[in-house]
């Protein structure tokens, strides 16, 4: 099952040419490394143009602010996301749905460990934005459930869904704690996340 690629509601203007999609890129890519550097609080759209190599212009003709910014990345961040567990997904047995959920944990351990920005931003902005957000854990257990009920062969309807979004749930409280412990994700938090979610799927998986 390939992942579809999602449009970025974020973007003021959708890059056309080769050129364009290139000088996003760069431009994400500076905000994803920024972030490691200096926090949300601190980022400039000044400061990431500069990292890219870009006139200051060419961020504000696909971002209006550096908050849809951040929400470009997340998105991003998602769909690498996708990309990766589909392809960890492929060398699995369709029937071993626990090996499929430890792919979906592991790559975003691995994500969380050595992903520019990702630990601050992974698929929704960071908690200390004030106002209405999307609903990031939403958003992924949506796009994990299609990529489970595609490899698993089964119907991706609201029973699998709501088991994953509070799988998604539960474990990002989970992993949020691990990682405030030790930078790395402190490997006893990570192994009851894994039996935690486990546990749970069992329920609606065995």
């Amino acid at each position: 099952m390939e992942p579809v690629p999602h449009a970025n509601p974020n973007l003021r203007r959708a890059p056309v040419q080769q050129r364009s999609a290139e000088r996003l890129a760069r431009i994400l890519d500076a905000c994803a490394g920024l972030l490691d550097e200096t926090g949300y609080e601190q980022l400039s759209t000044r400061d990431v143009a500069l990292r890219a190599e870009v006139p200051i212009g060419s961020v504000y003709r696909f971002f209006s602010n550096k908050r849809a910014l951040v929400d470009a990345l997340a998105l991003r961040n998602l769909d690498s996301y996708a990309e990766r567990i589909t392809a960890r997904l492929a060398v699995i047995p369709a029937d071993d749905w626990r090996a499929a959920i430890d792919a979906v944990l592991d790559e975003y351990l691995a994500m969380k460990r050595t992903v520019p920005g990702f630990a601050l931003v992974d698929f929704g902005p960071p908690s200390l934005i004030e106002g209405p957000a999307d609903d990031a854990n939403r958003r992924l257990a949506g796009r994990l459930a299609d990529l489970l009920a595609g490899h698993l062969g089964r119907p991706a309807g609201p029973d699998l869904l709501r088991a994953v979004l509070v799988s998604v749930q539960a474990a990002d409280a989970l992993l949020q704690l691990a990682f405030r412990i030790d930078p790395s994700g402190d490997p006893a938090i990570v192994a009851e996340t894994r039996t935690l979610v486990r546990a749970y799927l069992a329920q609606i998986l065995d």
